[in-house]
């Protein structure tokens, strides 16, 4: 069951990011030229996404476990180290030169 909830997520994500015009790398670059031709659409587009997360999760951790589980997993670490600034670093650079991060060169991969 949690597969297919996992896989259904990451579906009505990919769709999202489809219908936002997020797979597109020149609107991701328009968004990064805030001395140029700025493009605010994905700014709207994380501004409702967190608008529409924020009070589900807020919902579902006040609850004593997940729906579909037995406890929660939350990541228990909170410091900074090297490695996660070299991880931030290098997806900053290959998302402002590629115009695609992770996500949305997925969903263009699959799509072609």
């Amino acid at each position: 069951m949690n597969g297919l909830v996992a896989f259904v997520s990451g579906l009505l994500f990919a769709c999202g990011l489809g219908l936002a015009g997020m797979t597109r790398p020149e609107k991701v670059l328009a968004f990064l030229d805030v001395a140029g031709a700025w493009d605010p659409t994905l700014a709207l587009v994380m501004v409702a996404a967190i608008a529409l997360h924020a009070p589900v999760a807020w919902w579902a951790l006040r609850r004593r476990a997940p729906l579909l589980g037995d406890r929660y997993e939350v990541p228990a670490r909170r410091d900074v180290d090297g490695a996660l600034v070299a991880g931030a670093a290098l997806f900053g650079v290959g998302w402002g030169l590629g115009g695609n991060c992770p996500g949305p060169a997925l969903v263009s991969l699959v799509a072609g």
